[in-house]
Order: structure tokens, then C-alpha cells, then sequence
């Protein structure tokens, strides 16, 4: 079940998420852990392996994009119903502490493998119910997909919409060229009225 209230106030940061799993070194060498927003062409593409992220609002997100991420709904089932076919979750990476459950993923296609969205995940595991919790440290099943069979009580905050500049890695997920637009958003999965999941998702170019 899906409950959409008054906006909340968490914060859900691209650059954040992005930079659990990409570091990049300034010009003296020095690792940097979060790439920032609203880069330049010239100074985010070298600095960021995804690419160039801008903030942009629902205007500026053209069709089909708009639609597929301006919504507060699950992003498997948005993307289930565009595609017409179910998808499968590709698990790149993962990682768990006390805390967080991390982990960056793929969704395909189920009838032909075509990857449709790219996505990092962080999850505040003491929000979570046992039983969808174990389920999704198993890693077999899309995200949204196991928060609707155990009818886990849920409101979905949209936080920023992206426009994305593909770097190499991006491309390479997309098998598309370096430097194709791509549209994405963050949001804030709240789970029993708590705080419990942050997205970054990002739809195929």
C-alpha cells in the first residue's frame, strides 16, 4: 500500500549516493568522495565516471522522461508498465554495515535483457520489517517489487529531478555513446512512516 502525505523533510543527495561507490581525485591527487551537482561540462565529466549531473525541474524533462520520473510511485512498476515486460534486478555491488544496506544496481528487461534503469540504493535497515528486509538482502528481486508483496505500508518522496550527461561508465551500462542525455531523479522511500530507503534512479536515454 502506497500513502502519500505533506512532503517530508529528508534530504536525498545524487552527489551523496554517487559517491559511495565513485570516488574521483581532484588535481593534486587528493580522493573526493561526493561529486557535485551542476557541473560544468568541462570540469564534472572528467571528475564524475557517470557523467555530468544537472538539477532540473519537471518542465525541462522531456517525453517519455517526464512521466516515467515526475511520479511518486515504485520506479519498477513505472518501468514495467513503459517497457510492457517485467524486469529482473542486477545486482553490480553491494555492501551492509550495522546500519546501511548499500548497493548499485541494473533492472532488465525479462524477455530480452535491456537494461532500462540504473540505480544506487541505500537502506536503513532498523526501518525495514524482517521479512521484506531478508528478502532484499537476498538480492534476487527488484526493490519495489518485494515492498509490494509484503504489503509494506509506504509513501514515496520525489526529491530532485536530474538531467545527466552520460560518462563512460553510464554509457557503457546503457551501451550507448558518452555524452547521450539521460533523465533521472532521487527520492525518499518511507516505509511504516519512517525514513527508510534512498533512490537514485536513473531511466535508459
Amino acid at each position: 500500500m502506497i500513502e502519500r502525505t505533506a512532503a517530508c523533510h529528508q534530504c536525498v543527495s545524487a552527489a551523496e549516493l554517487v559517491g559511495i561507490y565513485y570516488s574521483q581525485a581532484n588535481g593534486s591527487g587528493e580522493v573526493v568522495r561526493r561529486p557535485e551537482l551542476n557541473a560544468s561540462p568541462s570540469s564534472g565529466a572528467a571528475n564524475n565516471p557517470l557523467g555530468v549531473f544537472t538539477q532540473c525541474n519537471s518542465e525541462s524533462v522531456p517525453p517519455p522522461y517526464r512521466a516515467l520520473l515526475a511520479h511518486t510511485n515504485h520506479m519498477t512498476v513505472t518501468v514495467e508498465s513503459y517497457h510492457r515486460d517485467s524486469v529482473d534486478v542486477e545486482v553490480l555491488r553491494s555492501n551492509i554495515d550495522s546500519e546501511h544496506y548499500c548497493r548499485e544496481i541494473l533492472l532488465r528487461t525479462h524477455s530480452n535483457g535491456v537494461v532500462v534503469q540504473y540505480g544506487i540504493v541505500r537502506l536503513r535497515l532498523k526501518f525495514l520489517p524482517e521479512a521484506p528486509r531478508a528478502e532484499i538482502l537476498e538480492q534476487r528481486k527488484p526493490l519495489g517489487r518485494v515492498l509490494i508483496e509484503h504489503e509494506v505500508l509506504r509513501k514515496i518522496e520525489l526529491f530532485e529531478l536530474i538531467k545527466i550527461e552520460c560518462g563512460e561508465t553510464l554509457a557503457n551500462f546503457f551501451s550507448v555513446p558518452v555524452g547521450t542525455l539521460a533523465y533521472g531523479r532521487t527520492a525518499m522511500l518511507y516505509c511504516n512512516n519512517e525514513p527508510a530507503i534512498e533512490l537514485l534512479e536513473i531511466v535508459r536515454p
